[in-house]
């Protein structure tokens, strides 16, 4: 029984082991040197009620050591801060200290130092409102023409976030129509715009925006 364990798929297994040993002997065999690297910061386990309200994290920078080989672009890529939230247990400021155990680096690359080794975190009640829509018009009408009516579809759109974000949020602004060369009714599909990161839309930002255009009395329609 065990002489046909061996047997069975010799060449295969003698290849993998040489394999296995050769890479082995490559990266032990390789100078180590060290590196400073950006890592994405990501979150996992958040509370369901709650939201993250403090300013985004742009980059947490890692020093890092490992053989030269791996320090390479498309190994660190991979780099990234994985902070677990599961212990927030309600609104408030939490600081949470970063070491080897929340980042995740290709095999052979260790961490020597988090920068910064501390970040401090503002929670939130997560809450969700409707916010109407506001049109706006870059430029105006043809001369001796008006708007006289605006639609939009929808007229308010459901937003949500972190409460003290989305209670300073009074409207959701369109992209500029352009009406400069409008004479008649006219429909536009254009996003809506929520000025604030934390905040954002429950389903599309889409709306469609109908435009009703007079001309004065007594305007001669030019040719």
């Amino acid at each position: 029984m065990i002489k046909r364990l061996i047997v069975e798929n010799f060449w295969w297994k003698l290849f993998s082991l040489a394999l296995s040993v050769g890479l082995w002997l490559t990266l032990v065999g390789e100078s180590e040197r060290g590196a400073s690297v950006p890592a994405e910061v990501q979150f996992k386990n958040l509370p369901p009620n709650l939201e993250i309200s403090s300013d985004p994290i742009d980059r947490i920078y890692l020093k890092v050591r490992g053989p030269a080989s791996r320090l390479t672009d498309p190994f660190l890529s991979q780099a990234a801060v994985v902070l677990d939230l599961a212990a927030v247990n309600g609104p408030g400021e939490q600081t949470f200290t970063l070491d080897s155990s929340d980042v995740t680096l290709p095999q052979g690359v260790k961490v020597e130092r988090v920068i910064p080794s501390q970040i401090r975190l503002r929670f939130e009640r997560g809450i969700t409102r409707e916010v109407p829509v506001t049109v706006r018009f870059s430029g105006a009408p043809p001369k001796g023409y008006s708007i006289v009516a605006i639609n939009t579809a929808p007229s308010d759109l459901q937003i949500t976030g972190p409460e003290s974000h989305v209670n300073h949020i009074k409207e959701a602004e369109t992209d500029p129509i352009d009406v400069t060369s409008t004479v008649a009714d006219a429909s536009f599909r254009v996003s809506a715009f929520i000025p604030d990161q934390h905040v954002r839309v429950l389903g599309s930002p889409i709306v469609q925006v109908r435009v009703k255009l007079e001309k004065a009395p007594g305007l001669v329609a030019q040719p």
